[in-house]
């Protein structure tokens, strides 16, 4: 229970259904739809669609696409990837004649052709009970009529005014006045209210073929991007086999490479070998930080399209290799960590939402763009804002992430499920790019070694272990940093929140859903 004479939020007690998002017009769209008779899926991505409008920095449909989806009843989630690949013409050899030692963040190189809608409308025909246009409608409504920005979305819009103003597309669209939109002013997007209703009526062909496509690569090629019209005609979303772990009598569920939720279940492999309930902040900390380390490191080396990958995803989650790096792991000293030999890029911006309906069907779903407004690059009729993925390959041929025609990127985002006795106990999501990984374990001992009110383990101060700094958000008090000092880590406070995170858990004993939505974002959970 938390402290009611403190800041904050209650956790969203209910009976029926409940969602988590990080805007209150996905939350609403969501409700609106699991009301009208729409299942888990279809609120999922009504959501999801309402946020590439009103939080169009964070996500969009130019973007990629991850879900777990436990229909009820079901022992284990199904697993989609929507995530983009390279265009086919995208080669080590080509850009390196180009002059370049390194993927650009920004331009037409950064750019992966879209997988979001692929998976939308796929997981719509194969699991859900709406057809896509009446799903899309609030997004629609929002694109075409307006919204109002709120503070979180304000925040991080002025913060990338840079990024926008140096392309005239963007400075048209998403600029008033070569400005952010203020903070209560209203704002909308026609032209991308348009392309949403050709998806409404034609589905993902409208959006992989015909004008939007036809925008989308001409602009990538006015720009010197290699993408062509058979790329986007050529993407699918592809159904893959969940990997699970164990902690603690719960099943974490993630969905495999190329996404980086094998580094969640490495994490909570290693702390599992630790009694983790009742530690005091610093230790807790401490352990986070040094698992998270050995982790990532093993992260860099290994992860990539699984097409790629030397080392099988069962050698990285046996539990011969979690002793092995807890070995790595100092209780009393932080230290640097070390790669094991198995055998064998900078990752940020990104939504989560979950959903449960009033049949039992539950649903961990991201989109993200990656950086903020991803690439920077706008199709100019079609209003669609494009990734920047590609920025996650190297140009070095003998590193795992390297470029190649038609591979999927080492992906950083990252739907999670537990499931308990066969069934799903909660959807949950923890983005915020290179951090995620590190935030879905920190959150899940929250909540399973802590016990913690969902809501106020969603709250809970948060740090992040990465490129040799344990950067701690300013809920820590400066006594504790110095503790962390003191035990060898490089200390600094964060200049912005850790992520966001969004859960709904599934109390079967008493027929009740508990949900909680990130403080840090402008979300909330509803339901009823």
């Amino acid at each position: 229970m938390r402290d009611f004479q403190k800041n904050g939020r209650s956790a969203l007690y209910v009976g029926t259904a409940a969602v988590a998002t990080s805007h209150p017009l996905a939350s609403m769209a969501a409700i609106d739809m699991l009301r009208a008779g729409g299942n888990a899926v279809d609120a999922a991505i009504a959501a999801s669609a309402v946020l590439c409008v009103v939080e169009p920095h964070m996500t969009g449909l130019g973007g990629d696409c991850f879900a777990l989806y436990a229909p009820a009843g079901a022992s284990e989630p199904i697993a989609i990837n929507g995530s983009g690949r390279a265009p086919q013409g995208a080669s080590i050899e080509w850009y390196r004649d180009q002059g370049f030692t390194a993927m650009p963040e920004e331009g037409a190189h950064a750019v992966v052709v879209p997988g979001a809608i692929a998976a939308w409308c796929k997981l719509v025909s194969d699991h859900g009970r709406k057809d896509i246009g009446e799903i899309l409608a609030p997004a629609i409504r929002y694109a075409e009529e307006g919204y109002v920005i709120t503070p979180r979305v304000s925040w991080d819009w002025q913060k990338l005014e840079p990024r926008l103003g140096g392309d005239e597309v963007a400075r048209e669209l998403l600029l008033v006045n070569r400005k952010a939109p203020q903070l209560g002013a209203r704002h909308a997007q026609p032209k991308l209210g348009n392309t949403l209703r050709r998806i409404a009526l034609d589905g993902a062909r409208a959006f992989y073929t015909g004008p939007v496509a036809e925008d989308l690569v001409a602009r990538l090629q006015a720009l010197g991007g290699r993408h062509t019209l058979e790329d986007f005609a050529a993407v699918e979303a592809d159904y893959v086999q969940p990997i699970s772990a164990d902690y603690r009598g719960c099943r974490v569920y993630q969905c495999p490479p190329n996404g980086q939720g094998i580094i969640a279940l490495m994490i909570l492999n290693i702390l599992s070998g630790f009694e983790m309930d009742g530690l005091d902040e610093v230790t807790r900390t401490h352990l986070i930080a040094e698992a998270t380390k050995v982790a990532y490191a093993h992260r860099d080396a290994y992860v990539s399209d699984p097409e790629a990958m030397a080392v099988a995803v069962e050698k990285l989650l046996s539990e011969a290799t979690a002793q092995e790096l807890r070995q790595r792991v100092d209780p009393q000293r932080a230290k640097e960590p070390e790669v094991l030999d198995l055998g064998g890029a900078e990752h940020k911006d990104t939504i989560c939402l979950s959903v449960v309906d009033g049949d039992g069907n539950a649903i961990s779903f991201i989109n993200s763009l990656f950086h903020g407004f991803g690439s920077c690059v706008i199709g100019p009729e079609s209003g669609v804002v494009l990734n920047n993925r590609a920025s996650s390959f190297s140009l070095d041929p003998s590193h795992v992430n390297a470029l190649a025609p038609g591979k999927r990127p080492m992906h950083t985002i990252i739907p999670g499920m537990v499931m308990q006795d066969g069934q799903a106990v909660m959807p949950y999501g923890v983005m915020g790019g290179q951090y995620q990984a590190s935030g879905h374990a920190a959150f899940l001992t929250s909540v399973i070694d802590d016990k913690m009110n969902l809501q106020c383990a969603i709250d809970r101060p948060r740090s992040f272990a990465h490129k040799g700094v344990l950067t701690l958000e300013t809920g820590f008090s400066e006594t504790e940093a110095e503790a962390l000092r003191h035990l060898g880590h490089t200390v600094e406070f964060a200049q912005a929140p850790h992520g966001g995170g969004q859960a709904v858990l599934i109390d079967r004993e008493r027929a009740v859903l508990i949900a909680a939505s990130d403080p840090r974002k402008d979300g909330c959970a509803l339901g009823w």
